[in-house]
């Protein structure tokens, strides 16, 4: 397996250590404790990539640059993507669940996996009537 992030696969390591030493009683908590630094690497990623998203749109406008191209996560790489990701990310997700609140908490669990999955897939339908999505009530 080759790791992307050095720091973040010694932290995986150090999980595993510490889950081999202290026995399954610990395992929640190691693993809560380990998504809790994935989220915050993932948090510090997706700043970085809107604070770049923002510099590029002002130097467009800047420049008086027309609208840009749409992205690639409203085409199929972008939505499998997503799919893929959401699927690895509810792994842990289930297991924290289940082990938490049980059936229920399982359901609950994967009925909001499903529905961001529906939101983000619906975004790209071609019957979707955007020009109405952009001037909607919340706007004003």
């Amino acid at each position: 397996m080759e790791a992307r992030d050095p720091e973040l696969k010694k932290e995986l390591d150090a999980t595993l250590q510490a889950r081999h030493e202290l026995g399954a009683d610990y395992e929640p908590a190691l693993i809560e404790s380990f998504l809790e630094k994935v989220e915050q690497r993932m948090d510090g990623m997706t700043d970085r990539h809107v604070r770049r998203r923002l510099a590029e749109q002002q130097m467009a406008a800047a420049r008086g640059g027309g609208p840009r191209p749409p992205s690639a996560s409203t085409g199929f790489g972008g939505r499998f993507g997503f799919g893929v990701v959401s699927l690895v990310l509810a792994i842990p997700l289930t297991a924290i669940a289940a082990v938490n609140t049980g059936f229920k908490g399982l359901v609950v669990c994967w009925l909001g996996i499903v529905a961001v999955n529906a939101v983000h897939a619906a975004r790209g339908w071609p019957w979707a009537d955007r020009k109405q999505r952009e001037e909607s009530d919340w706007e004003g």
